[in-house]
């Protein structure tokens, strides 16, 4: 059975910095990608970034260009989302999921293609 539990999460004030962490155990995760979601109170679940776990392909959404960086560490089965530079628009519950490779860059985008949900952890940025 697939887990993924998330950590990290925290307070922190406007400009700082958080590494969450992403722990993935239950399967072989080779032909699988890794994505970050987050969620604000009253908001739809929004794309952040995702990985490959195989190659590290990754991708990002425009908000995070710049100030996240996704990476993995295969030995682990664990991949991070580091975040810089926070904003209080940052503040959100941050989920990780998984799901098969796909070729098409917009299908890490929507949560519906996800298979697998970790119970997220929240970041709250302090202006």
């Amino acid at each position: 059975q697939v887990q993924l539990v998330e950590s990290g999460g925290g307070l922190v004030q406007a400009g700082g910095s958080l590494r969450l962490s992403c722990a993935a155990s239950g399967r072989t995760f080779s032909s699988y990608a890794v994505g970050w979601f987050r969620q604000a109170p009253g908001k739809e679940r929004e794309f952040v970034a995702a990985v490959r776990w195989t190659g590290g392909w990754s991708t990002y959404a425009e908000s995070a260009k710049g100030r996240y960086t996704i990476s993995r560490d295969n030995a682990k089965n664990t991949v991070y989302l580091q975040m810089s530079s926070l904003k209080p628009d940052d503040t959100a519950l941050y989920f990780c999921a998984v799901k098969q490779v796909a070729y098409s860059e917009t299908a890490y985008v929507q949560p519906r293609n996800y298979d697998y949900w970790g119970q997220g952890t929240q970041v709250t940025v302090s202006s």
